[in-house]
């Protein structure tokens, strides 16, 4: 059988929203989704919509739907069906399993989290240490937002409880050195725990090579439905206490942190999202992302600023842009009336944009793999003539 040759106009062709005249740059805060995965989601509500346990017939496929997404989260993270576990979002699912992982903590244990986290993986530990008199560590960044890793080194303890980080930040697109990161936690005796929502639609996840003890990510940022998913090592999990229902204790470990009934429907959405992930391929998506990434770096015009790496090593096509005139709420406002989306503010990074001095936060252009080379051109032309 002859291989199927993967390009973008292929790719374009299974989203219905991608046909209108609106140039979608706003991927860091949620992709839109195949039309495969739309009609997973109708198709469960259609023929199979129950709750789980009972013994007919749309129970016992929801029931089969449940292993399923398990199995398919297991495969996409390299992890086991057992250590895997789906939430409302990643937020929610990481203030669960932070204070699972902190219920026997003890005054003066520390966290460490770094000035590129999205909040999500900052504010769990500061409530923390507020409830038990813990101590948050912020790492620093140099002046193209990468991890200072001599200054993590400096903030290791024999208190450190976790090292929490972000695979790639969801601001400026760095990509963190996630295997010496988490090497660095583990010889300081502290978990390493990873935020993988920005990482998750720019390349494949591999929780034991990353050395990763927990990581969260989003299926909406990887072309499927609003849900989070987490991963645990299972040792983790067994010996953590979750807060959960009495009738979840037989429940297979990852379970017992998935509190009240799923979506399902989005679950179906999910299983159809790696599918399609899986058929357009992690190479396609990497290469056309990279030479995307640089066209729009090379054709930057001079009235912008870009704060972050200069170049596409080590990092994901996000950039944050500002205006040497325009705020970024006008600019974002005017290039939205043009047909193109964009985000602006500080898409909850609160720490980086403090260190870069933003009050007001900054332009934030994101491309994936169905953006086009014609999209980035008019895209800067348009940056040009603000």
């Amino acid at each position: 059988m002859a291989r199927v040759v993967t390009t973008v106009e292929s790719v374009r062709e299974r989203f219905t929203a991608l046909q209108r005249p609106l140039a979608f740059f706003d991927g860091p805060g949620g992709t839109q989704v195949p039309d495969s995965v739309i009609e997973a989601i109708s198709a469960y509500l259609r023929e199979a919509n129950a709750n789980l346990g009972g013994p007919f017939e749309t129970s016992r496929r929801s029931d089969a739907l449940v292993t399923t997404a398990h199995a398919t989260a297991a495969d996409f993270l390299g992890a086991t069906v057992d250590e895997v576990a789906f939430g409302q979002n990643m937020t929610t699912l990481n203030f669960a399993l932070s204070r699972a992982a902190a219920r026997d903590w003890s005054e003066g244990d520390r966290v460490v989290c770094t000035k590129l986290d999205h909040d999500g993986n900052v504010s769990p530990w500061l409530e923390l240490a507020h409830d038990k008199r813990l101590a948050v560590d912020f790492c620093e960044i140099d002046d193209e937002c990468r991890l200072d890793l001599d200054h993590l080194r400096s903030l290791l303890t024999e208190r450190t409880r976790v090292v929490a980080f972000p695979w790639a930040a969801n601001s400026v697109g760095t990509v963190t050195p996630v295997v010496e990161v988490a090497a660095l936690a583990h010889d300081a005796g502290a978990l390493a725990w990873v935020d993988a929502v920005h990482y998750g639609p720019h390349g494949p996840i591999d929780v034991r090579a990353a050395g990763a003890d927990v990581l969260l990510c989003s299926p909406y940022k990887f072309y499927g439905p609003h849900l989070g998913l987490a991963f645990g090592r299972r040792e983790l999990l067994e010996s953590w206490r979750p807060y959960k229902v009495r009738p979840a204790d037989p429940f297979p470990v990852g379970h017992r942190y998935e509190t009240g009934t799923l979506a399902h429907e989005l679950l179906a959405g999910f299983v159809a999202a790696v599918d399609y992930l899986h058929e357009v391929g992690w190479a396609f998506v990497l290469e056309h992302e990279r030479e995307l990434g640089q066209r729009f770096l090379d054709g930057l015009p001079d009235a912008w600023r870009l704060h972050g790496r200069p170049s596409m090593e080590d990092r994901v096509p996000t950039f944050a842009i500002t205006h040497e005139e325009l705020g970024p709420e006008e600019a974002a406002t005017r290039l939205g009336e043009r047909g193109f989306a964009v985000w602006h503010g500080n898409y909850y990074a609160v720490e980086i944009m403090r260190r870069l001095g933003l009050a007001d936060g900054a332009v934030r252009v994101g491309i994936v793999h169905y953006n086009t080379a014609d999209e980035v051109d008019a895209l800067l032309e348009a940056l040009d003539s603000l």
